[in-house]
């Protein structure tokens, strides 16, 4: 398999899920106070949107590439 039809899967993949999940989610611990060893901690939970258009142009790329690399045979 030709590393741009490789490549152009790959891409799909990624615009797939990009648009299926728009977006991820993470947590983040942060100290608030620490004394000796008296600790206190926050936990916030961070989501970070991926644009739609994000997810379609990484999928139209990969169509391209697979299209261009399987021409290329």
């Amino acid at each position: 398999m030709k590393t741009t039809v490789l490549i152009g899967v790959l891409l799909v993949v990624l615009g797939v899920i990009a648009l299926v999940y728009q977006g991820f989610s993470y947590t983040r611990q942060k100290r608030v106070f620490k004394a000796g060893p008296i600790e206190a901690t926050k936990k916030t939970h961070e989501y970070v949107p991926l644009p739609p258009i994000l997810g379609a142009v990484v999928l139209a790329g990969g169509v391209i590439l697979i299209a261009t690399g399987a021409r290329g045979r």
